[in-house]
């Protein structure tokens, strides 16, 4: 009942937004992704990525199978917009195989198998709709929130030394190599994830059942809650508002000055400054922060490799929100605590609300709230004393990482040490 709740209430959102995007004269998340079954999709590997995530339900010999008639599949497609000159993208394969198994779901299972293969169906398809849904989200906040509020928080980045502007010109520094290295981990973030929740649902097709809590929960959850701060708190970032736009691409006739990121914008009294009705007002908080540091934490738990894989994601996507200019040093800040957040609330969830879930997560978000609140109204006070806000920005994002750490290892299950059996004295 659980699932099937949460499948009408995904679905009706989905006709939300269809019709959200109809009225600004775009195609919605549902008719972007039922083109994609036949036309050129926008990521192929986050296709094959979603798969990968379906097929944790399946048998290796079905996951060879589903495999190897997606790449079938890919290969007819990619021959036929060869020949036509169509343009050329990959993962539609994928996708019918996910469709696939949903027919082969209701048609030929049944019991609690039809339910765990829908599950890793959902999962899958859930991953790409998230996609599809931001990419609308985005599209909304740029046409329904006219002027933006940039200046508050550049002026509050003031505290945190303006690292936007320190990174920008480190990244500048490295050159293209190191642009292309970062623009890769920034846009295939997605893709990271699903190897981390590979990890985790490795024993699904054993166990016949997921667990509890994972990752792709907290990263879906944090991509439906984020665009609605961004409503609440528009900005769109250094590289639109003191650049010439991403790559220089555009937004440059709306910059209050071309400044990134060789001179620090100006300490003078913000205010809220109009904007154009294309770029996304997506930086508070950062999301890309917040999912990158999710897969931080559910990479913890796994192996060594897996591990240094979760710090240089963590490290490399901090690298591209601040050094590309998408993002202020107080988003980053913002966007960590909002993940913190959302995972404490999701694994207690899964455990069963207690006084300790409560409180973890009524602390993450008051943090959460009170740096909003100082951003949009302390800026000057946080600009003017750097040596006292920028210390204490700090200090409240530790102490969520801090609170986060210490209550969930007292979640951890206690493993009782074995007892040894006393020696038994020898009959003489």
């Amino acid at each position: 009942m659980l699932w099937t709740a949460a499948a009408v209430v995904a679905l009706g959102f989905l006709i939300v937004l269809e019709i959200a995007a109809r009225h600004y004269g775009v195609p919605g998340p549902i008719a972007n992704q039922v083109r994609e079954v036949v036309f050129a999709p926008k990521s192929g590997p986050l296709l094959y990525a979603s798969m990968a995530l379906m097929m944790v339900v399946l048998t290796w010999r079905q996951r060879f199978i589903a495999a190897g008639i997606a790449v079938g599949i890919d290969v007819v497609f990619f021959l036929v917009r060869w020949a036509v000159g169509a343009e050329m993208m990959f993962g539609n394969g994928a996708l019918w195989v996910m469709l696939g198994y949903a027919v082969i779901a209701v048609t030929r299972r049944t019991g609690a198998e039809r339910v765990l293969l829908l599950k890793g169906v959902g999962l899958g398809l859930l991953l790409v709709a998230g996609r599809k849904t931001g990419d609308i989200w985005l599209l909304i906040t740029s046409k329904t929130r006219p002027t933006v509020l940039d200046q508050y928080v550049a002026t509050a980045d003031h505290a945190l030394g303006n690292p936007s502007w320190v990174v920008g010109r480190l990244v500048n520094a490295t050159g293209p190599i190191g642009a292309h290295v970062l623009d890769y981990v920034y846009i295939q973030l997605a893709v990271a994830a699903v190897i981390v929740a590979l990890y985790q649902l490795r024993n699904v097709a054993v166990e016949r059942r997921f667990p509890g809590h994972h990752l792709v929960r907290t990263f879906l959850v944090i991509g439906l809650l984020g665009p609605a701060i961004y409503m609440i708190f528009p900005v769109v970032g250094p590289i639109f508002t003191y650049g010439d736009g991403a790559f220089g691409t555009g937004g440059e006739q709306w910059a209050l000055a071309n400044l990134w990121p060789h001179t620090p914008p100006p300490l003078a009294a913000p205010h809220e400054i109009p904007f154009d009705e294309i770029t996304p007002r997506n930086c508070m908080p950062s999301l890309h922060t917040a999912w990158a540091t999710t897969i931080f934490i559910h990479s913890r738990k796994g192996p060594r490799l897996l591990r240094y894989a979760g710090v240089f994601w963590l490290t490399a996507t901090l690298g591209a929100t601040l050094g590309f200019g998408y993002h202020y040093g107080v988003d980053i800040i913002a966007g960590v605590v909002f993940a913190f957040t959302i995972d404490a609330a999701l694994r207690a969830l899964d455990r069963g609300w207690d006084r300790s879930g409560i409180q973890l997560v009524a602390y993450g978000t008051t943090v959460f709230t009170l740096l909003l609140v100082s951003y949009r109204f302390l800026p000057m006070q946080m600009a003017k004393h750097p040596g006292i806000f920028g210390p204490l920005l700090i200090l409240a994002m530790a102490s969520v990482v801090y609170g986060y750490m210490r209550t969930t290892r007292l979640w951890e299950p206690k493993v009782a040490p074995v007892q040894q059996a006393e020696p038994q004295p020898e009959l003489v």
